[in-house]
């Protein structure tokens, strides 16, 4: 006989844990037209990749002779897989269990799957649904006991929660109602999504707020709490997708930038692209007259290998365009400025999103590559409410700390404190400016009144007079004449920028270093 009766022992507590919470709570998840956690880890990773740990854990019942009636597994599924080929670690939420409370939950298991990510040195996804193992106030009648929060032996998730940031990739997928400490699972990523339709994180969700506003006619639904439209503008979530197929794909994309640890380089694969590749629409892309916007992202697609550029936080400090590329093959940080939204000036949520941006390309050793039109920071009452200039610093700080390899272009404006910041100060780095490229302390629009204000007044015609000036003022502010003392390196056709990146790519592939940062990264 062997083993047989404790091997259809183990089978039977297997099928009972792959139930889930059951038929009924099964079909209530999907009506509600979202995937259980197994479907969800299944359509994530390689087929037939996952290797469970700790899939019989749970909550049992037995008869009076000890034999097993049934099995309620954790509502935390985890283990090992591969996506595109790659080993990760992969965490997700049972909602069908407890909705995913901390009643239901086995704190070893998520904690387990953090510490096998740092330890292994391995990417980890989070797939979060419900509190994602925080409490409800139902834990204190079930275990006879108010919990108090970061209690000694209870604090290591949070440990590594934010540990894992400095040292491997993090993914959050918040795939239902995020809330608590899935909420902050979720904001403690590199990169976070969330579905459109059915998702919605909040640190608190509609009943507790609703009975603090203790007002019927103001009662929140969890959308107007914690919608996509709210969490991406505001900065909590880098992406709102349609479908948690699309988040799936999301992740295996943005995972196939990035290393697998910061003690590893970014893999570089072969391009197909043409390395001298010169795209004509470039030498106009630029208006000439300076109050026409023009669209960066069709610049982007150009310069970089073709189909590579994977945009982040697009809905969020929208003067910033942030995401990652290759060029020739070699995976870079791209950020570009945006004159859609405030001329491309620095607001306090741009300045935000450069932070994080370059804190991520430091971490995992990304060459950053800055398309640069910033006409300074963003002015007026709001932007001084908004503390826009102690942000401002910051993202200097973390421009001149980064070292990794930097290229910048000057595209068009480069104005005051954050167009001086086009690449990090102290140290060398690769910059050229575009034909159309314009800089100074200051625009001329608006200084002209103010520094010619008594030769204006004393003027027949003094529109005709600022015309004067401008005109005069416009043929000294020609990049040639800053070239002369040395001022710019380089001025370029900008038909030349993809040949000048590739260049920049080979240089940058031989002086990235693995190893951990200075600093871990904060989300």
């Amino acid at each position: 006989m062997g083993w047989q009766p404790e091997l259809d022992e183990l089978r039977e507590r297997e099928q009972q844990a792959r139930e889930l919470g059951g038929a009924e709570r099964v079909k209530r998840q999907h009506d509600a037209g979202k995937l259980t956690v197994r479907e969800r880890i299944d359509a994530l990773v390689d087929q037939g990749s996952f290797d469970e740990i700790g899939a019989i854990a749970g909550k049992a019942r037995y008869d009076p002779e000890g034999n097993l009636i049934e099995l309620t597994p954790s509502n935390n599924v985890f283990g090992r897989a591969t996506i595109d080929g790659r080993p990760v670690i992969v965490a997700g939420d049972d909602f069908t269990v407890r909705g995913g409370s901390a009643d239901a939950t086995i704190r070893e298991k998520a904690l387990m799957s953090e510490q096998m990510a740092h330890d292994l040195k391995l990417p980890i996804v989070r797939i979060i649904e419900g509190s994602g193992g925080g409490g409800s106030v139902k834990t204190i009648e079930t275990t006879g006991r108010a919990n108090l929060p970061g209690r000694v032996g209870s604090n290591l998730p949070y440990y590594y929660t934010t540990a894992n940031l400095g040292r491997v990739p993090v993914v959050a997928l918040g795939l239902g109602s995020v809330a608590g400490l899935g909420a902050a699972r979720m904001a403690a990523s590199h990169y976070s999504v969330m579905t459109k339709e059915t998702s919605a994180l909040f640190v608190a969700g509609p009943p507790v707020v609703n009975a603090l506003i203790n007002n019927p006619e103001k009662h929140l639904d969890r959308f107007e709490l914690g919608g996509w439209e709210i969490q991406t503008r505001c900065g909590a979530v880098d992406h709102a997708a349609d479908s948690e197929e699309e988040a799936f794909d999301c992740t295996r994309r943005f995972l196939s930038y990035l290393p697998s640890s910061v003690f590893e380089l970014a893999p570089r694969v072969p391009s197909e692209d043409d390395p001298n590749r010169r795209e004509e629409f470039l030498f106009e892309a630029i208006p000439r007259d300076r109050r026409k916007v023009y669209k960066m992202r069709p610049i982007i697609d150009a310069v970089v290998d073709q189909g590579s550029f994977f945009e982040m936080g697009r809905m969020f400090g929208r003067p910033i365009i942030t995401g990652f590329a290759r060029v020739d093959g070699l995976p870079v940080a791209v950020m570009a400025s945006d004159p859609f939204f405030y001329g491309g000036a620095w607001t306090a949520d741009a300045c935000d999103k450069i932070i994080r941006f370059v804190d991520l390309a430091e971490t995992f050793h990304l060459p950053i590559v800055y398309l640069c039109d910033c006409p300074g920071f963003h002015v007026g009452v709001e932007a001084e409410k908004a503390a826009t200039i102690r942000k401002g610093v910051r993202a200097m700080a973390a421009v001149n700390q980064s070292t990794v390899p930097w290229c910048t272009f000057l595209v068009r404006n480069v104005f005051g404190v954050a167009g001086a910041v086009n690449q990090p100060s102290g140290r060398f780095s690769i910059r050229y400016a575009w034909l159309s490229a314009r800089w100074g302390s200051l625009p001329l629009e608006g200084g002209i009144e103010a520094a010619y204000r008594a030769e204006i007044d004393a003027a027949a015609d003094p529109q005709a007079k600022i015309a004067e000036i401008d005109g005069r003022l416009q043929k000294l502010r020609s990049p040639f004449r800053t070239a002369e003392p040395f001022w710019i390196e380089e001025i370029i056709d900008p038909r030349d920028t993809r040949r000048l990146l590739v260049e920049f790519a080979g240089y940058a592939e031989k002086l990235r270093q693995p190893g951990e940062s200075k600093f871990c990264m904060r989300p």
